[in-house]
């Protein structure tokens, strides 16, 4: 009963140093795929703008079409999730600027899904912050 004892004991110190680990690498995973969808909205820009020529003011017109087929409201060119603005734990959204469009990328919930925020505009260039203050095109660049 003892050796029970110690064994369950040495189990539950084990679980206790690894499931903060996993955590930390689930949230490194989540921010990674954020980065990812940050560049497939890009990529997706430069393509809706060189169809349409300009670019999508909303995610939605990056997404698929309701019915029939794509145009300038619903061009299919990213999938469903992303353009209903939701992904792998992060909040996406498209604001139109003076000089083109930003993209921001935030965590639903700071602390459990992300640690970043992250902003990218038509430059290309990804910026992050690491509180839960908004990234934009000042903060520091992920270095793509």
């Amino acid at each position: 009963m003892i050796e029970l004892l110690i064994v369950i004991a040495i189990i539950l110190i084990i679980a206790a140093i690894a499931v903060p680990k996993f955590n930390k690498q689930m949230m490194a995973a989540k921010e990674a795929a954020a980065i990812s969808q940050v560049r497939s909205i890009t990529q997706a820009q430069l393509q809706y703008n060189s169809q349409f020529g300009k670019f999508a003011s909303s995610l939605a017109e990056l997404g698929p079409p309701a019915s029939g087929a794509a145009g300038p409201s619903a061009a299919d060119i990213l999938p469903k999730n992303l353009a209903e603005g939701k992904a792998s734990g992060y909040l996406f959204a498209i604001q139109m600027t003076p000089t083109g469009y930003a993209i921001t990328a935030v965590p639903e919930q700071f602390g459990t899904t992300g640690t970043r925020n992250f902003y990218s505009d038509q430059n290309g260039g990804i910026h992050y912050s690491n509180t839960q203050d908004p990234a934009t095109d000042k903060s520091p660049n992920i270095g793509n």
